[in-house]
């Protein structure tokens, strides 16, 4: 009994099923059985992603040059001014302004030393400046008043009475071949033992550039002013300075000057170049003379005072 209870619905679903059948086959027409759809339950699991926050890195300026250079103003370039002038290096007015004369007295006092040729007075060449001496004389017995040039510092003293005058920095023959109407040379500044027998005053161009007031001591080679004077060798053989020394070295350096080009090989001067006579500002004077002629300064509109020991004289200097 228990059994067939338990069979009964089995039992009613097939019925069930025989009838929808017969319904269908009876009708023509399928029947309409409910689908009987089974809930599905989806479990999705949660995942939690963290996002590491994003580091902006701060912003950095660009640091400036190191040390103090051109245009800076304060009692510390003052100092540093006083004492190169002490040292006999041509920094002009000691007024505290880093101006151009400043910068290539650095560069002279670089030079001198076997310091990197910046023209800027970082930590090391301060500290340098301040704890130097005089600088030794390469010509002791050249006579008390002189110029050498030494070609591998590429700097120039001028000794007067025996004493340190200035310190200049310089720019000498590059080295480089070069060629001029067809013609070709080597760019050198020979060696050797000279004397200034001719000047012009002003500006004087020749085939190879323009000189101010050049003082001619081999042959076609001058010391002579320049808005060009490099740290490095660059000129065709001339001895190049700048156009604030060049306003008053003449006045101070007359004809008959032992010029001595120290470190330099000894060569023919190049193209066998001559100084100039056919110029109507040529002033050539005996070598005895100890009278330098009158020179003519560049026109600026801010003149530069140049205060030497003993003198004071007023350049001025052309950009």
């Amino acid at each position: 009994m228990e059994a067939s209870l338990r069979r009964l619905p089995q039992k009613l679903t097939l019925l069930t099923a025989a009838l929808a059948l017969v319904v269908t086959s009876c009708s023509g027409k399928p029947a309409r059985v409910a689908a009987v759809v089974k809930p599905t339950t989806t479990t999705t699991e949660s995942t939690t992603t963290t996002v590491a926050p994003t580091t902006v890195p701060p912003t950095t300026a660009k640091a400036g040059p190191a040390g103090l250079g051109q245009g800076a103003s304060s009692p510390a370039v003052q100092s540093l001014e006083a004492k190169l002038a002490e040292l006999h290096y041509d920094v002009g007015r000691v007024d505290g302004v880093y101006d151009s004369m400043t910068s290539h007295a650095v560069l002279a006092f670089q030079k001198v030393h076997g310091m990197a040729r910046t023209s800027r007075a970082t930590d090391d060449v301060v500290a340098k400046v301040m704890a130097a001496g005089q600088a030794a004389p390469m010509m002791g017995g050249g006579g008390a008043t002189r110029v050498e040039i030494d070609i591998k510092r590429q700097v120039l003293f001028l000794w007067k009475g025996g004493g340190l005058y200035r310190i200049l920095d310089v720019s000498t023959g590059s080295g480089k071949r070069y060629c001029v109407d067809g013609s070709c040379a080597t760019a050198v500044t020979p060696g050797g033992s000279f004397r200034v027998t001719r000047r012009i005053s002003g500006w004087r161009t020749s085939r190879l550039g323009r000189l101010y007031n050049p003082l001619y001591f081999n042959g076609g080679i001058a010391i002579h002013g320049s808005g060009s004077v490099p740290a490095y060798p660059a000129s065709h053989g001339c001895v190049r300075i700048t156009m604030a020394a060049a306003g008053w070295f003449p006045g101070q350096v007359p004809n008959g000057t032992p010029v001595y080009v120290l470190g330099g090989a000894r060569a023919p001067v190049p193209f066998n170049e001559q100084a100039p006579t056919d110029n109507k500002n040529d002033n050539q004077l005996p070598p005895s003379s100890t009278t330098p002629p009158t020179t003519t300064k560049p026109t600026t509109t801010k003149p530069t005072t140049t205060i030497i020991p003993g003198t004071t004289t007023t350049s001025t200097t052309t950009p």
